[in-house]
């Protein structure tokens, strides 16, 4: 299939892999690890993005069959969302230009703001839409999102053919926001199980019990629920990777919060922000865990629980999200409730006493992270969407 893919900014935050091209980079991880994967499958893929940086050419080969479309859309910088969106009106119309000439079978929008400019675009070079959100606004917006976006995510999800959600939560969200159930398959994100593997170098560690959390540093992450786990595991760290480089975590609020948490707890000796990782050194921080955490408010993909998963380390996860289609409770880990670190701990402790428990969930969560989530697989899932929008669309 010839297909393009729209990404206009990264989405939510993710890892991104070290042998990822250069030219992929403003697509966001899981846009280029699925367009990697599509070409490898023999499909011709072309990822379309906003042109952030002067001097750069407009078209860039990322591998065999894979090419990077960088367009113009406003001035050549990161823009926050506010900005960006009075600029889809513009990316749209060279996106429009470019399907007209050279049409591709399937478009597949990535964002809900590559979203809007898709439909525009499709619209007049009558192509189908295949749109995966990745997140979906909040009802009423937040600090930094525009307020219309909610609107825009309807809209979008009612014009595009078909719609790729990433879980069941996310599918049951857009059934209440409007767009038909039958227009939703669910294809989740992926992880790459070569990458990710239990055999390797593990971190240095010296507790007796290790959990590591990994992930920006802002409150909806809730890691202020394992701070407060921690007093009920004695001889247990935890290990949190992500937020600023290490030398800025003294002034970022979310780490001097966490710090202040742990020192009315007691347990600050056991609590240790490492501030950004590097992405090649992730796989062996996960590797020295006896459980991986996470244990946020909300969560749309929770890729780090499927990075641990292929790691063959337990899983305790909150029971919200992409993380209750990724963790079977009781075979690849636990779920818990959001914001309750009794039972966190609860769950916690068992697992920590019993190695051989949390070593059945690790080999099974390596399994079911081989069979559901391996990025190949989630190409094929996606491609087979892909030709339902072209047999929906052919037949309007």
């Amino acid at each position: 299939m010839r297909i393009a893919m729209v990404s206009l900014d990264d989405g939510p935050a993710g890892h991104e892999g070290p042998d990822r091209p250069a030219a992929l980079s403003p697509a966001g991880p899981h846009v280029a690890a699925l367009a990697t994967a599509m070409a490898e499958a023999g499909h011709a893929v072309t990822v379309y993005v906003r042109a952030t940086a002067p001097g750069l050419d407009p078209r860039a080969t990322a591998g065999p069959g894979l090419e990077v479309v960088r367009l113009p859309a406003g001035p050549p910088r990161e823009l926050a969302s506010n900005d960006l969106l009075e600029h889809l009106g513009e990316f749209g119309g060279h996106l429009a230009a470019h399907w007209t000439r050279h049409r591709p079978d399937v478009v597949h929008a990535h964002y809900w703001s590559a979203g809007v400019a898709s439909v525009l675009a499709a619209r007049e070079a009558k192509v189908p839409v295949v749109q995966t959100f990745q997140a979906l606004g909040a009802i009423g917006g937040r600090r930094g999102v525009p307020a219309q976006r909610p609107k825009l995510e309807r809209l979008v999800g009612r014009e595009a053919v078909r719609v790729a959600a990433t879980s069941s939560t996310e599918a049951d969200e857009l059934i209440r926001r409007g767009v038909s159930r039958a227009m939703i398959s669910v294809v989740p994100c992926g992880v790459d199980p070569e990458r990710f593997t239990p055999q390797g170098p593990a971190a240095e560690r010296g507790t007796r019990y290790r959990l590591v959390s990994v992930g920006d540093l802002v409150p909806h992450k809730g890691f202020d629920t394992t701070v407060r786990a921690l007093r009920a595991l004695p001889e247990t760290e935890l290990v949190i990777a992500g937020g600023p480089a290490p030398a800025e975590l003294p002034h970022d609020p979310e780490a001097r919060r966490l710090f202040a948490l742990a020192r009315r707890e007691g347990v600050t000796d056991r609590v240790h922000l490492l501030g950004r990782v590097a992405d090649a050194e992730l796989p062996a921080l996960l590797r020295s865990a006896d459980a991986l955490v996470c244990c946020p408010s909300a969560e749309p993909l929770g890729l780090v629980v499927l990075e641990a998963m292929a790691c063959e380390v337990a899983v305790v996860a909150s029971e919200v999200g992409g993380l209750v289609d990724m963790v079977i409770d009781g075979v690849t880990g636990r779920l818990v409730p959001p914001r309750d670190p009794d039972s966190l701990a609860r769950a916690l402790a068992p697992l920590l006493a019993d190695p051989v428990t949390a070593q059945s969930y690790g080999a099974a969560g390596r399994d079911r992270v081989r069979a559901r989530y391996s990025w190949d697989r989630v190409a094929e899932d996606t491609v087979r969407v892909y030709r339902q929008a072209v047999g929906e669309f052919a037949a309007l």
